[in-house]
C-alpha cells in the first residue's frame, strides 16, 4: 500500500461576480482512501457536491471581485490492484449496460473518425490488454510531449495530425483508439508526483478489460499506482478542474503531491499545461 500527501494550492484574481465549480479534491474511489483532508477557502463557505456516479467530488461558491485563494490538503493511501497483463478484451454481447457508454464517440475523442486508421494499425494485433498497451507504445513513440503544442479545445484527431501534446491529448488519442477498437475507455485525472517541478494535474487513461478497469498511461510519466484519481469521465470536458462563469484570471498553481515518507517538498509555481479549466 502507497501513502501519499496533496498540497494542492490554486489563485484567482475576479473582476466581477463570478461562479466557481472547483474539481481538485480526492475521488471516493475503492483503490483510494482518505485517511484525512482539509479544505480552505478564505473565508467563503462553499457548497459541496458529487455528480451522477458518485465518485467526483466537486464544490461551487460565488464571488463579487476580488482574489480567491483554495488550499486543499490530504493523505490518501493507495490500494491501486495489479494490473492483469492477460487481460482478455469482452464482446460487446458481455458488456454491462453502465460501461457501453465509454464505447461511444465523445466531444475530445472522436473515435469514430479514427476508426479506419485504429483498424489498420492495431486491428491486426491479439486482442486484449497488450494490444492496449501497443496503442500505448505507438502514442508515445508518434507523439511528442510538448507543452504549449495544443489548446484546451484541441481534439484527439487534431494531436494525431500534430503530432504533439500534453498528458491530456496523449489520454484523449488513446481513448479514441481502443474506442474505435470496440474497447470501452475513459479519461481518468488526478494528483500525480513527477520526478522534475514544475508539478502539474496528471491525466490517464482507462479501458473495461476481462470485467475490469485498469489503469494505462502513454506518456509513462509517473507510477499509476501513485495517482490519486480526481476526476473519472468520457474524456476533459466531463472532469474540468475548474468552471468559472465570469471574467476570472488564474494567478497560480500549485498541485503538490508527495510520499508520505518523504521531507517536505520544494513548492514551485507554475501554469497549468493540463488545459483542465472551463471558462465560460
Amino acid at each position: 500500500m502507497k501513502t501519499v500527501d496533496i498540497d494542492c494550492s490554486l489563485g484567482y484574481q475576479v473582476n466581477q461576480q463570478s461562479e466557481f465549480i472547483i474539481q481538485i479534491q480526492t475521488a471516493y474511489h475503492p483503490w483510494q482512501r482518505i485517511v484525512c483532508e482539509s479544505l480552505d477557502l478564505m473565508g467563503i463557505s462553499p457548497e459541496s457536491f458529487t455528480d451522477l456516479s458518485g465518485m467526483n467530488r466537486m464544490f461551487r461558491f460565488g464571488v463579487e471581485s476580488g482574489r480567491v485563494d483554495i488550499r486543499y490538503r490530504a493523505t490518501v493511501e493507495m490500494s491501486v490492484p495489479p494490473r492483469n497483463t492477460h487481460a482478455k478484451e469482452m464482446d460487446i454481447a458481455e458488456l454491462p449496460p453502465e460501461v457501453l457508454h465509454y464505447l461511444l464517440p465523445s466531444r475530445y475523442c472522436e473515435s469514430d473518425l479514427l476508426s479506419a486508421m485504429a483498424q489498420r494499425t492495431f486491428g491486426h494485433l491479439p486482442r486484449g490488454f497488450k494490444r492496449v498497451d501497443a496503442i500505448c507504445n505507438w502514442i508515445k513513440s508518434n507523439i511528442v510531449y510538448e507543452v504549449g503544442s495544443s489548446q484546451p479545445f484541441t481534439t484527439a484527431r487534431d494531436v494525431l495530425v500534430n503530432r504533439a501534446g500534453v498528458c491530456r491529448d496523449f489520454a484523449h488519442l488513446g481513448i479514441a483508439f481502443c474506442r474505435a477498437l470496440n474497447i470501452p475507455a475513459r479519461f481518468v485525472f488526478g494528483h500525480a508526483e513527477f520526478p522534475d517541478p514544475p508539478p502539474d494535474f496528471h491525466a490517464v487513461f482507462e479501458v473495461f478489460l476481462e470485467g475490469q478497469w485498469i489503469l494505462f498511461d502513454a506518456t509513462k510519466m509517473a507510477p499509476l499506482n501513485k495517482i490519486v484519481r480526481i476526476g473519472t469521465g468520457t474524456d476533459a470536458k466531463d472532469v474540468a478542474f475548474a468552471t468559472m462563469y465570469g471574467d476570472v484570471q488564474m494567478v497560480y498553481l500549485k498541485p503538490l503531491a508527495r510520499d508520505h515518507i518523504q521531507g517536505q517538498a520544494e513548492e514551485f509555481v507554475a501554469v497549468s499545461d493540463f488545459f483542465g479549466s472551463n471558462v465560460k
